[in-house]
């Protein structure tokens, strides 16, 4: 069965995406705990970050860094946090969680966004990616 992540990226599924290439899609998280909280995800669904191939693990890895930098350049905060947990869904996700203080990874405060704050803030991280 598909998670939701894969209809995500077949297009099932809206999302408000930020980049993509051939292997990955990163997208905000529509449950963030700050704004600007965006998921990378592979396009081939994997539920253990362990069990990616070595090489597509540092690939995620560098497009997640790259996507950081860009929410970075677009969202105030001090750092943008990064977490593998992989309880939620069964297909690997990078969080990029944009933070000012240790609370904002908590995972239960919620920023609270309306539609187009999401549009908006995937907007200006996908053009200042564009940019890199």
């Amino acid at each position: 069965m598909s998670s939701i992540f894969s209809k995500i990226i077949s297009g099932e599924i809206p999302s408000y995406k930020v980049a993509e290439n051939e292997k990955f899609l990163a997208f905000l998280d529509i449950n963030p705990n700050t704004r600007g909280h965006t998921l990378c995800v592979p396009k081939n669904e994997v539920d253990d970050f362990i069990d990616l191939d070595p090489e597509l693990f540092k690939e995620l890895m560098s497009f997640s860094r790259d996507v950081a930098l860009a929410i970075k350049k677009t969202i105030p905060c001090k750092k943008v946090a990064l977490s593998i947990i992989g309880l939620e869904v069964p297909h690997v996700h990078v969080h990029l969680i944009p933070i000012t203080a240790i609370k904002d990874v908590a995972f239960i405060n919620k920023a609270k966004l309306d539609k187009d704050e999401f549009i908006s803030t995937a907007e200006k991280i996908a053009s200042a990616y564009s940019s890199l």
